[in-house]
């Protein structure tokens, strides 16, 4: 179906979380996002850029994806008359980087195309499963009794698979704690890439919790140092800012710098790339899951769709939407059934609307650009 993009929005929006999010590299207790609207012969599509206010987790931030999507990726797609999300990466093709942006630009494409043509964006991207198995992340706790009020917490709402994040002096006590209270749980862990390999003595003990993986121990850049991590543990690791690219992907597998794979769309620049790590991961039998960025409705919509693909065999940080926000921003929310999991939406595009009312009370600054005026 052919269609033209007349305007386009950027709100750069605040929300407040339930409670504070502790990782190795930082602290959120306001979540900050960019989101996407596409205008088009009566219809519109969202997208989320999942960018936070700081360069932690990634160097791309709020402040600098709005400055590569007015200064450049906004007008490449208008100069470029893009009409589909394969049209917009040849569009911007001469870009290097900025992932997080490209792939919020792109799934506002997305749902901009399902709505337009009356198919769910899981339809569009091959998804078949109805409902993802989806499990719980939870940040570092102060204290160990206080991580075990959290579980406590998750498994009793219905989580079945937790996963903590860790860090150098805050990963052996509380594991031991936990382990202790629950020897049966389906645990991870989430290192965000706090240790070195000269914390052999502290993987030597991860390994004895039976894990079920251990995700990014090592540099977020790195690929081989994990495969010489990898050979001296029976527990499987698992990479997510090491893998940016099909590429990346590849070379992970072939050099066995991981067992798992974690894929975040926004992370490889888009749902389009997602998908195709996903497939190369079937086929060489390597599990891979969908991990979170603490999304509002909007990408936590788009995130079930991309699980919803065959290759996702491995429960996703993609949880409820009360997980996270008392009132999120898209309707209707995310709940958690009691076999721990979350319908897929398939209601045209993402499935969800935006509550506008409550958008513009959650946004700190807005911009218009419309196609001939840049």
């Amino acid at each position: 179906m052919s269609f033209n993009i007349d305007q386009i929005e950027l709100y750069h929006v605040r929300l407040r979380l339930k409670s504070k999010f502790q990782t190795s590299f930082g602290e959120e207790q306001d979540r900050e996002c960019l989101l996407i609207r596409l205008l088009s012969d009566g219809e519109q599509g969202w997208g989320e850029c999942v960018a936070g206010a700081e360069p932690g987790y990634s160097y791309e931030t709020v402040g600098t994806a709005w400055h590569v999507l007015e200064s450049f990726f906004i007008p490449a797609l208008y100069q470029n008359d893009v009409r589909s999300p394969e049209g917009l990466h040849q569009a911007l093709r001469a870009y290097r980087g900025h992932p997080l942006a490209k792939a919020g630009l792109e799934m506002a494409i997305w749902d901009l195309q399902g709505r337009l043509r009356g198919e769910s964006f899981a339809a569009l991207i091959g998804g078949a499963a109805a409902r993802i198995p989806v499990g719980v992340s939870i940040g570092i706790q102060e204290k160990p009794e206080q991580m075990l009020e959290r579980i406590a917490g998750y498994l009793a709402a219905g989580y079945r698979r937790i996963k903590i994040k860790i860090a150098p002096g805050a990963d052996l006590d509380v594991l031991e704690e936990v382990r202790n209270a629950y020897p049966d749980l389906r645990l991870w862990v989430d290192a965000n890439a706090a240790y070195s390999p000269d914390d052999s003595e502290i993987f030597k003990r991860l390994d004895t919790y039976q894990l079920e993986l251990i995700e990014q121990p090592l540099y977020n850049d790195d690929l081989v140092e994990h495969a010489a991590l990898q050979r001296t543990l029976s527990t499987d690791l698992c990479l997510d800012e090491s893998i940016h690219h099909l590429r990346d992907a590849r070379h992970a597998v072939e050099l066995g710098s991981c067992r798992v794979i974690n894929i975040k769309p926004g992370r490889v620049g888009g749902y389009l790339m997602a998908c195709e790590i996903e497939s190369f991961c079937r086929f060489k039998s390597v599990p891979v899951w969908c991990g979170g960025m603490l999304e509002t409705g909007i990408g936590r919509a788009a995130n079930l769709a991309i699980a919803s693909r065959p290759g996702f065999s491995l429960p996703g940080d993609i949880s409820a939407s009360d997980r996270y926000y008392e009132n999120d921003i898209a309707i209707p929310a995310f709940t958690l059934n009691e076999d721990s999991t979350i319908d897929v939406p398939r209601g045209p595009g993402l499935g969800v609307e935006v509550d506008l009312e409550y958008l513009e009370k959650a946004t700190l600054k807005t911009g218009v650009f419309r196609r001939n005026s840049l």
